[in-house]
C-alpha cells in the first residue's frame, strides 16, 4: 500500500517550517511522497494576502527542487470551506490504494477536538504531530508523534516582517520571496 503524507494549510506564504515538517515525516514515516495541499477557505483561519492562484504558484516555487513532494490542488479546486474531513473522506475513496498520514503542528493538535467531524476523520486518516514552540501538542485524539527540530515561525510573522521591511533571509525559499517582492504581496 502506498504511504502518502498530506501537509495542508493557507501556504501564505509557504516557508522552511512547512517544508521542515514535510521532510521530517517523510523520512521518520518512510512516506512515499508528501503531497502540499493549500486551501480553499480554511474553517479555523481568516485568509489574506495572496490569491489561490498565487499561492499555489508559492507551493510549487517552495517544493520545486524536492522529488518527493507534490501540489495537491484539491481543495482549491473543490472551492468553499475547507474541511479536512469531506476532502480526505473522497480522496480515501479515489484512491483506496493510499494509505494516507495527516501531517500537524502541535498547534493543530491542541485544537483537533474543534475539528469538524474528527472522530469520523480519525478513521481515515493516521494523524503525525510536529511539535512547535508554545504548543501543548496534546490531545485525546490518537497521533502518531515524530521527533523533529521544533522552529517558531509562521505565515503570519513572514507577511508582517514583509510589511515592515524586515529581512526574511533563510525563513523561506529564495525563489518564493522572489515571487513575493515581483507580485508585491504583503506589502513587500
Amino acid at each position: 500500500m502506498k504511504k502518502v503524507g498530506i501537509l495542508g494549510g493557507t501556504f501564505n506564504p509557504p516557508h522552511i517550517g512547512h517544508l521542515m515538517m514535510a521532510s521530517e515525516a517523510f523520512d521518520a514515516l518512510s512516506l512515499d511522497e508528501v503531497r502540499f495541499m493549500p486551501n480553499a477557505v480554511p474553517p479555523h483561519k481568516e485568509s489574506s494576502g495572496a490569491t489561490d492562484e498565487q499561492r499555489k504558484k508559492m507551493v510549487e516555487l517552495a517544493i520545486a527542487d524536492a522529488p518527493h513532494f507534490t501540489l495537491e490542488t484539491f481543495e482549491l479546486e473543490r472551492g468553499g470551506l475547507s474541511y479536512t474531513f469531506d476532502t480526505m473522506k473522497t480522496m480515501a475513496q479515489q484512491e483506496s490504494e493510499v494509505e494516507f498520514y495527516f501531517i500537524i503542528g502541535g498547534d493543530s493538535i491542541d485544537h483537533l477536538h474543534t475539528w469538524y467531524r474528527i472522530e469520523d476523520l480519525i478513521q481515515i486518516v493516521t494523524f503525525v504531530g510536529i511539535r512547535r514552540p508554545g504548543s501543548e501538542a496534546v490531545t485525546e485524539y490518537p497521533v502518531l508523534m515524530i521527533d523533529a527540530p521544533e522552529i517558531d515561525l509562521s505565515s503570519t510573522l513572514l507577511r508582517e516582517r514583509f510589511a515592515a521591511g524586515k529581512t526574511v533571509r533563510y525563513l523561506l525559499p529564495k525563489p518564493v520571496e522572489a515571487f513575493i517582492r515581483k507580485e508585491g504581496l504583503y506589502g513587500a
